[in-house]
Order: C-alpha cells, then sequence, then structure tokens
C-alpha cells in the first residue's frame, strides 16, 4: 500500500501524458469512418498494464484505477479497452472467454431494444432534416452504406453463429416484452435528441466530413434507446456530449450505449433538477470551508452565481481544457482513487460511529461531524478553478460578468496545474478536519487518534 510520502504530502499524480507522449500523440487518433455496431474483437485483447491483467484475461480494478490516477489517464492506445472495464460494460471479473460470449448478448440485446422503440415510433426512425443543413445530407447517406454494410455481414454469417445469435435475441424478447412507452414522452425526447446532436462539435476528428459526419447519427440512435429504456431520465441537454465522448473513444455503437448505461447507473440524477442543485449546493459549501470571503461574494444572490459551475462538473470540464486534456481528466475523476468516500475513510467513520456512540453513552454530547463526504474530488478541481481565478471573480459584480469569466477559460485551463492545486485542497482539507476533531475531543488520546485521522486522508489502495 503507498500511503503517505515520508514528507507527509500525498502522492501527486504523473504530470504528463501517460507514456511520455507528446499532446498531439496523446490525441484520440482521427477516424474518418462511421462507427462500428460492435467490436467482438477487444473482448479477447490484453491491457498491457503491468499487473492489471491475469493470464485469463481478469482485471484487477484497483490496480487499474490506480494506474490511471498515478499516470495521468491512460495511453490512446488502450483507452477504448481500458474505459470497458472502467465503466462496467466489462466486469473485471471476466475472462476473455466469458466476454467474448457476453459481447454476442450485448449486441443482440441492444439491437432488439432499438427496434422495439423504432417499431412503436416509426416517425423516429429517421432524423428529421431541415435543409438547411448540408453535412446532415452527408450524415445520413454514409449511415446509411453502414446499415446496409451490417445487413449484409449478417447474412454472411455461419449458420451456427446465426443460431446462437437467435436463441439470444429469443431471450431478449422475452426480456424486454412486458416494456412499454409512453408515445408523448418519447416524441419529446426525441424531438430535443435531434435539435442536440447536430450541435455536438463537430470540429473534433471523429465527426470530421464525410464518413466520419455518419457518427452523428449513430449518436442519435443510442441516445433514443438510452430514453426509451430508461424513461426515469429520458434525455436531457447536454447528454449528447457526454455520450458523444464515450462514442470517440469506443467507436461502437452498442459498447457505446451500454458503457454510457453504466455510467448514467451512477450519475443520472446530475442530469435531473434535484441533482442540479445538489451539485451547487455542494460546491458553495466547500468553497466556503477553503474560501469564507469569496464563498461570501458568490453567493450574495442566493448561490444564482454558481450555477455557472454546474456544466463544469456535469460533462466533466469538457470545454475548459483541451480535448486531449479533458479526456485525461475524465479518466481520472471516473477511477474514484481519490475521493473521500474511498474505503479507507468508510473505515475511518466506522470508528468515528463507535466513538459517538461511545460518547452519546458517556456523555451528553457528541463529536461533532469530521468530514463531508459528498465532497467528491471533481468538487475539489471546481474549487480548484476559482480559487486561481479568485481576483477576477471578485470583480464579477453580476451574472452577466459571470458568463463572460466563464467564457473566457473554455479551452485554456492547464491541466497538470489544477490537478496539483486540487489534490492540495483535497490533503488541507482533510487535514484541517481532522486536527479540528482531534483538538475539540481526542486531547486525552491523542496519538491514538492522530493515527486513526492520517489513515482517513491516504489514497484507496
Amino acid at each position: 500500500m503507498e500511503n503517505l510520502h515520508s514528507n507527509g504530502k500525498l502522492p501527486q499524480t504523473v504530470r504528463e501524458d501517460p507514456g511520455n507522449m507528446s499532446r498531439q500523440q496523446a490525441e484520440v487518433p482521427s477516424r474518418r469512418r462511421v462507427a462500428a455496431v460492435s467490436a467482438p474483437a477487444l473482448s479477447a485483447s490484453r491491457l498491457t498494464l503491468p499487473g492489471v491483467m491475469d493470464a485469463e484475461g481478469r482485471v484487477d480494478e484497483s490496480r487499474l484505477r490506480m494506474h490511471i490516477f498515478k499516470n495521468g489517464g491512460v495511453s490512446p492506445s488502450e483507452r477504448g479497452l481500458a474505459w470497458r472495464f472502467l465503466f462496467g460494460m466489462y466486469p473485471c471479473s471476466s475472462t476473455a472467454l466469458e466476454r467474448s460470449l457476453l459481447q454476442e448478448q450485448y449486441l443482440v440485446r441492444y439491437q432488439v431494444m432499438k427496434r422495439k422503440w423504432q417499431q412503436f415510433l416509426p416517425s423516429a426512425v429517421r432524423i428529421q432534416l431541415n435543409g438547411t443543413d448540408a453535412e446532415l445530407f452527408t450524415a445520413v447517406r454514409y449511415f446509411d452504406q453502414r446499415e446496409a454494410q451490417t445487413q449484409q455481414q449478417a447474412l454472411d454469417q455461419s449458420e451456427e453463429v446465426k443460431e446462437r445469435l437467435a436463441f439470444l435475441e429469443l431471450q431478449a424478447q422475452i426480456l424486454f416484452e412486458r416494456i412499454t412507452f409512453d408515445l408523448e414522452e418519447l416524441r419529446e425526447a426525441t424531438r430535443i435528441i435531434d435539435k442536440d446532436v447536430p450541435r455536438t462539435n463537430r470540429d473534433l476528428s471523429y465527426y470530421h466530413r464525410d464518413e466520419g459526419l455518419g457518427n452523428l447519427l449513430v449518436l442519435r440512435d443510442i441516445l433514443i434507446t438510452y430514453a426509451a429504456f430508461h424513461p426515469e431520465v429520458s434525455y436531457a441537454q447536454g447528454m449528447n456530449d457526454l455520450c458523444s465522448r464515450f462514442l470517440e473513444v469506443l467507436d461502437s455503437e452498442v459498447d457505446t450505449f451500454w458503457s454510457f448505461s453504466c455510467y448514467m447507473e451512477k450519475f443520472s440524477r446530475d442530469f435531473m433538477a434535484d441533482g442540479l442543485h445538489r451539485k451547487i449546493e455542494l460546491e458553495a459549501a466547500l468553497l466556503k470551508e477553503l474560501d469564507p470571503p469569496l464563498y461570501a461574494h458568490l453567493v450574495k444572490d442566493n448561490m444564482e452565481s454558481f450555477t455557472f459551475c454546474h456544466r463544469w462538473l456535469l460533462l466533466g470540464f469538457q470545454r475548459e481544457f483541451e480535448h486531449s486534456d479533458a479526456l485525461r481528466l475524465f479518466e481520472i475523476l471516473s477511477c474514484d482513487h481519490l475521493e473521500l468516500i474511498s474505503q479507507q475513510v468508510d473505515r475511518a467513520r466506522y470508528q468515528e460511529r463507535l466513538d459517538q456512540k461511545h460518547y452519546t453513552e458517556e456523555r451528553s454530547e457528541s463529536p461533532r461531524q469530521t468530514f463531508n463526504t459528498d465532497f467528491t474530488f471533481e468538487l475539489f478541481i471546481c474549487a480548484a478553478i476559482l480559487l486561481d481565478n479568485r481576483e477576477s471573480l471578485l470583480q464579477c459584480r453580476d451574472d452577466v460578468h459571470l458568463i463572460q469569466f466563464t467564457s473566457s477559460l473554455q479551452g485554456k485551463l492547464d491541466l497538470n496545474s489544477t490537478l496539483e492545486k486540487a489534490e492540495s485542497h483535497f490533503y488541507n482539507y482533510c487535514k484541517h478536519c481532522a486536527w479540528g476533531y482531534m483538538n475539540g475531543h481526542c486531547r486525552a488520546n491523542s496519538s491514538k487518534h492522530e493515527d486513526f485521522f492520517i489513515n482517513s486522508v491516504v489514497y484507496l489502495s
């Protein structure tokens, strides 16, 4: 286990791109074709990260997450496979053989799901073209070509494969037969998706002219399928940018759908009204801990001034950093390696609950709360950006100035510097909470509790 350095500071993430590659090399390779429907060959591929995958293809999840954090992401050549494990599409405990069977199941289930909503709402099968976006006409043409190729490949399969897939299709039909759709809700979700998908950042090489434009239609089908089968979430603005990130890296319609769905299981609340307010409240609470004067300045209008932080948190700072750095940061945040809700802190909080029980039984007072475990590392990233631009924010007097401020940051932030500052704020917050607890309640047994709280802020190993 690697905990605190000998100087008492948290170990830092590697301050350069994975593999010491140049920024140009760290970019996801430019593609000029429509994404594959599925990527079965990857199920048997191997990660070359040291000590992460065993001989049968099982992945040590803690080592994978640790590698991502300590090395500032993974190399672009391994990113697609690593994300399939990182975001839960592939169980880390699965072998290569098991994943090949799972890949077929994913393919068939997605096809059944997609066909079900298309039959229910046939008017949504094709995007409505308004005649003003010539690139969308090109996108439709290349997307249709891919569909024809996919149908031909299905016809060319061996009889053994066809029989196996037919059995899986029967299972999928039984699984989804009782699912019903709300016609008006699905129509509305499709209408918003058809507005948002063309707005997806086409400056990315993945959507460059010619065949790459067809990926816009792949993205559309993924989002409609997700909305149809997750009515409690449906579709909200911003999901297109988030899902686009998965599609660009995974380059597979089926794999993107399942990876995106796994991600949304954890973060779908962020796209709902209560989730938006909760994130803003947490960021405000953290800033109050770190810089009370700046907090007071920004909340003078009932925290309306903090709404500009929501897009940063919702999309993982997608527009604030250069594109390859934004992908690296998304990996780092998603690896959950540096979190107050890590196993180490969970263990510390269990000990704290025992202490609370002791104080309740022996004394009239109870010890105060030490850590706010809802302060995730992304909130410290956001706080680091705010504190680094403190003087500019103090000059902002209204929402117009705040909008101008946030616009000025797009694509200009330095990831390595921001990570270093966020880690420093994280460590100082933990240390402040720990010593505050000790000074208030643990003077009689300081050595015991000092060890306890130092262990509370170490990395998840």
